[in-house]
């Protein structure tokens, strides 16, 4: 296995690590009986999503390059930049597919990838330091998740990982 592919695979298992745990977050719905304490994760959710993103794009630029040295950039429009164009292609296709219908947006007529990249693009750090934000702090949550999702599946798809057993007794 070359050092890209591990790399890209280790990279991409701790962004799909970190976006399960954001998934075991009490829910976001507030009922009759909703314990508000259990809220104490705001801004952790959209931080915590943001840098599982950014690592699901690293796992695609590190596979895309041949090159198992990570990008040193928290934004992801510049990570989805770095991608190579025919990955652009096939993400944006699938966003289009399985993203779109359940979570359209209204403003734009050809809502892409790149809009939910760009609207989201400084997520990481913004909630990070959301405490001193100066500005109007929106998380889409539910396209961001299944955008993230999305980005997770398709590189899986880029890759198998098979179980060899050797040919003589150990």
């Amino acid at each position: 296995m070359s050092a890209r592919l591990s790399t890209a695979i280790r990279i991409g298992e701790a962004a799909k690590a970190i976006f399960r745990k954001t998934q075991s977050f009490p829910s976001r719905e507030f009922g009759e009986h909703a314990d508000l304490s259990e809220r104490e994760h705001v801004g952790v959710e959209p931080m915590l999503l943001a840098l599982s993103m950014e690592l699901a794009l690293k796992a695609w630029i590190v596979f895309d390059h041949d090159d198992p040295r990570v990008v040193k950039s928290h934004n992801l429009m510049k990570l989805f930049d770095r991608l190579k164009p025919e990955s652009q292609e096939k993400l944006d296709a699938e966003f289009q597919r399985s993203v779109v219908p359940y979570h359209p947006n209204g403003f734009y007529i050809d809502y892409s990838i790149r809009h939910i990249l760009h609207q989201h693009q400084d997520a990481f750090t913004d909630w990070r330091y959301f405490h001193e934000a100066k500005k109007s702090m929106m998380f889409d949550q539910g396209a961001f998740e299944a955008t993230l999702e999305m980005v997770l599946r398709e590189f899986e798809k880029r890759y198998r990982i098979e179980r060899v057993k050797p040919l003589w007794p150990s």
